[in-house]
C-alpha cells in the first residue's frame, strides 16, 4: 500500500524519513541522529513533544470514555474545555462550535457567517472579503478564501469567488508606501469594497497579524485595528483565523489581544491541544448564536463532524490550558521573542536577506532569490541541508521560519540560527 504525503512530490521530494519517539523539542529518527523540531511539526507542538501532563490525560480519559456522537449528547471533557476556553478567550466569544482541525474550524466560520444572515431574511449577504497573501486550509471554503496560488491552481472550478482586499505586507507594499511613511494606507481597498458591497457582505476573514503559508507575513497591530473598525462601522461579521496564532505564538494568548480587538467569530485548532490531538473550534459572540436560537429548524447550524468534541482531544485540551496555568508558559514565549530579536540583527545588512520579520516566538528571513515563491528550489535545497545539521525547518519557498515550540533553549535557538546563517550560503 502506498502511503500519499501532504505536500509532497513523490517524483522529486526524498523518501520521508521515519520519526521512531519524540521528546521535548527533538524529533528521534529511525538510525539517525536527534533533530531539533524548529516548527512546532507543522506549528502544532505548544509545550515540547511528549509532555507527560497531556499524555496523562489522555490515557486517563481513554479508559473513561474514548468517543461518543455529539449531536444530542454532551460529557464532561467538553463542558469543561469550554468553560476553561470561555476564561481565556475575548469575553464576547463565549459560544463555541467543536470540530476537528484548522480547515474545518474554517469552514464552519464560513458557514456561520453565511447562514447568520439568511437566518435574518438577508439572503443576499453571502460574499466574503479575504486578503491577498492568505491562507486558510485546503478544503473547498477554506480554499476559495485563500489567495490564488500553486495551493489553489488545480481546483479554481471548485472555490466559489470572493472580493480580495490588500494585505499589510510592508515589504512588499500594495500602494507603494514604507513602513515609515505609511498610515496603513492599504485598508483603503478594504473600505471601497465595504462602501461599495457592504449590504451583501456577510463576513470579513483574516489571519490576525501574522499570515503563515503566505510567507510568514508580520502586518502592523493598526491594520488588525483598522480592519475591526471598518467591519463594526459596515456592519459587516469579522472571523479571525487564529489556527496558526492562537495559544501564545505572537506573545499574547491571541493575537487579536495584542491589537486590543474582539472578532465577531474566531477559528482555533493547531495549538489548541498542544500537539497532542487533533480538534478545531469556532467559537463566536452570542449575537452570532442567537440567530440560529428560534422556532424554526431550518435555521439550524447544519454541520457536524464524527469525531465533534471527541473526549480524548478535550481531555488534551484541558490540559493544555492548566500547563498555561501551572507553568511560566508566557515567560518562555517572551525569552524565544527577546532571543529572535537579539539574533536577527546579524542578518540586517546580509546579501542574502531581503527582509526580516518576527512577531511573539515566530522569526522568519525572506531571501534573495530569482524564482521567489513557495516553488522556489532554495527551498527545497535548504531544506534537505537543514536537515543534514541536524535541523527540522520547512521553508516557504525562500522564506525561512523558525517557529519553535515553547520549550526550546537560548542554546537550541542558537544552534537553529547558526545552521541558517551557514545555509545562506545557497542564496
Amino acid at each position: 500500500m502506498i502511503i500519499w504525503h501532504p505536500y509532497t512530490h513523490a517524483a522529486l521530494d526524498p523518501e520521508p524519513l521515519e520519526i521512531e519517539r519524540a521528546q521535548g523539542v527533538y524529533l528521534y529518527p529511525r538510525g539517525g541522529r536527534r533533530l531539533i523540531d524548529a516548527i512546532s511539526s507543522w506549528w502544532v507542538t505548544l509545550h515540547g513533544h511528549a509532555h507527560p501532563k497531556i499524555a496523562d490525560a489522555i490515557a486517563k480519559q481513554a479508559r473513561k470514555l474514548e468517543q461518543v456522537i455529539f449531536a444530542g449528547f454532551t460529557h464532561e471533557p467538553a463542558e469543561e474545555l469550554a468553560a476553561k476556553l470561555g476564561l481565556a478567550l475575548p469575553r464576547s466569544l463565549n459560544c463555541v462550535f467543536f470540530s476537528d482541525d484548522g480547515s474545518t474550524a474554517v469552514e464552519v466560520a464560513l458557514k456561520m457567517a453565511v447562514q447568520f444572515w439568511s437566518n435574518q431574511g438577508k439572503p443576499e449577504r453571502k460574499h466574503i472579503i479575504a486578503l491577498e497573501h492568505a491562507y486558510h486550509g485546503d478544503t473547498a471554503g477554506a480554499m476559495s478564501v485563500s489567495a490564488d496560488s500553486d495551493f489553489t491552481l488545480a481546483f479554481s472550478g471548485m472555490r466559489f469567488p470572493v472580493w480580495r482586499a490588500h494585505a499589510a505586507y510592508c515589504f512588499q507594499c500594495p500602494v507603494g508606501k514604507s513602513r515609515d511613511t505609511c498610515s496603513i494606507d492599504c485598508i483603503e481597498r478594504l473600505q471601497q469594497l465595504l462602501e461599495m458591497h457592504g449590504d451583501e457582505v456577510a463576513a470579513v476573514i483574516v489571519e490576525p497579524l501574522l499570515q503563515g503559508a503566505g510567507g510568514m507575513i508580520v502586518h502592523p497591530v493598526e491594520f488588525l485595528q483598522k480592519i475591526r473598525e471598518l467591519t463594526s462601522r459596515y456592519g459587516v461579521l469579522l472571523i479571525a483565523d487564529e489556527v496558526l496564532t492562537g495559544f501564545g505564538r505572537c506573545g499574547r494568548m491571541f493575537a487579536c489581544d495584542l491589537a486590543g480587538i474582539e472578532p465577531d467569530i474566531m477559528c482555533l485548532s493547531k495549538g489548541l491541544t498542544g500537539g497532542f490531538m487533533p480538534l478545531g473550534a469556532t467559537v463566536s459572540t452570542e449575537r452570532v448564536f442567537e440567530a440560529f436560537r428560534n422556532g424554526d429548524r431550518r435555521h439550524t447550524l447544519f454541520h457536524g463532524h464524527s469525531y465533534t468534541a471527541n473526549p480524548l482531544a478535550c481531555a488534551a485540551a484541558i490540559a493544555n490550558l492548566d500547563i498555561f496555568r501551572d507553568e511560566p508558559v508566557f515567560e518562555r514565549i517572551g525569552g524565544i521573542a527577546q532571543i529572535h530579536q537579539e539574533q536577527l540583527a546579524q542578518f540586517q545588512n546580509h546579501p542574502a536577506v531581503a527582509d526580516i520579520r518576527t512577531v511573539g516566538t515566530v522569526a522568519a528571513l525572506e531571501l534573495r532569490t530569482n524564482d521567489a515563491g513557495y516553488l522556489s528550489q532554495l527551498g527545497h535545497q535548504l531544506r534537505r541541508f537543514f536537515l543534514e545539521k541536524g535541523v527540522l525547518l520547512r521553508p516557504l519557498g525562500n522564506v525561512v521560519y523558525i517557529l519553535p515550540p515553547y520549550a526550546i533553549t537560548r542554546e537550541e535557538i542558537n544552534l537553529i540560527y547558526d545552521v541558517i546563517k551557514e545555509g545562506l550560503a545557497f542564496c
